[in-house]
């Protein structure tokens, strides 16, 4: 019978895909990180490969590690499959990790939280908030279960149901000149000092896309790194943003003491979704998700 590596071995080796870091990889798989590079070591020695190139400063992995990386995902989903299905656990019983991104966490999950405790009673959810990148890697890791995120996003391998869609204000001091305005078009937004969030928040992405708008557009001058910190520079009269509808209705905007105008239909938006690894087995409790979410943002 030919040996075989265990999947708790495979997990260690593709958080350390994930991370290049042994130590970062041995965070998020709450061990130490000897007890993460012995357990790599046995696994290359098992299958008498080198899996990780330790002849560079840098992470990289050899061939046979680049095999493994691409293999591997499918074993560890078709794993979770098994257990799950073996222990007759009816959807969104038992642990759930749900990752969400900032520009959606303090105005969804407070209410999200509450219904799914109440509808799912033996549900144990565990809450991981990141950027959208990090949350599709750890997705594909299986780090995590599900995630809400914003759309449009390309995620390799990723299946979505949507549930809903977030319109985008127009945001300013109350002494701006179109403060006045009644609506918006896109074609207003020429000219002004915008202010959005740094690089790596796909909320600035979505927010150029939807206005029509060149990445030069955006103020070079500030890269907020939370929704929170865009209102209080907007407030000081650096420029102007734009802001989420579930924002502007948590009160965010009337908290900073901004204006916003709404824009003319079709008004600029961002998609809103639960999304999950294709082939984990997810796809009905991610529709329960879905639905019971969906219920608190009407």
């Amino acid at each position: 019978m030919t040996p075989l590596p265990t999947l708790r071995q495979l997990q260690f080796f593709m958080a350390l895909v994930r991370r290049q870091s042994f130590s970062k990889a041995a965070e998020d798989c709450l061990v130490s990180q000897s007890t993460l590079s012995s357990a790599i070591k046995e696994m290359e020695a098992l299958m008498d490969q080198q899996l990780v190139d330790r002849s560079t400063r840098s992470f990289a992995l050899t061939p046979a590690g680049e095999e493994v990386a691409v293999r591997a995902p499918a074993l560890l989903a078709g794993a979770e499959d098994l257990v799950r299905s073996a222990s007759g656990r009816r959807p969104l019983e038992g642990p759930f990790t749900l990752g969400v991104i900032p520009t959606i966490a303090p105005f969804v999950l407070p209410q999200a939280a509450r219904a799914l405790k109440a509808a799912y009673p033996k549900l144990q959810l565990y809450l991981r908030e990141d950027l959208t990148a990090t949350l599709a890697e750890r997705l594909s890791a299986g780090l995590i279960d599900a995630a809400i995120l914003a759309f449009p996003y390309e995620l390799p391998g990723i299946e979505s149901i949507e549930i809903g869609e977030d319109p985008f204000w127009f945001a300013c001091s109350p002494d701006h000149p179109l403060a006045d305005r009644k609506l918006l078009k896109r074609g207003d937004l020429v000219g002004c000092e915008l202010l959005l969030l740094e690089d790596g928040h796909c909320l600035r992405e979505h927010a150029i896309d939807a206005c029509e708008l060149r990445d030069r557009d955006a103020a070079a001058a500030f890269g907020g790194t939370s929704l929170f910190t865009l209102a209080q520079m907007v407030k000081s009269g650096l420029g102007v943003t734009l802001l989420p509808d579930m924002a502007v209705r948590d009160g965010l905007a009337k908290t900073a003491e901004l204006t916003v105008v709404p824009f003319c239909d079709p008004a600029p938006a961002r998609r809103i979704g639960v999304a999950w690894r294709r082939g984990s087995g997810r796809r009905e409790e991610a529709s329960a998700l879905a639905e019971t979410i969906k219920s608190t943002m009407s």
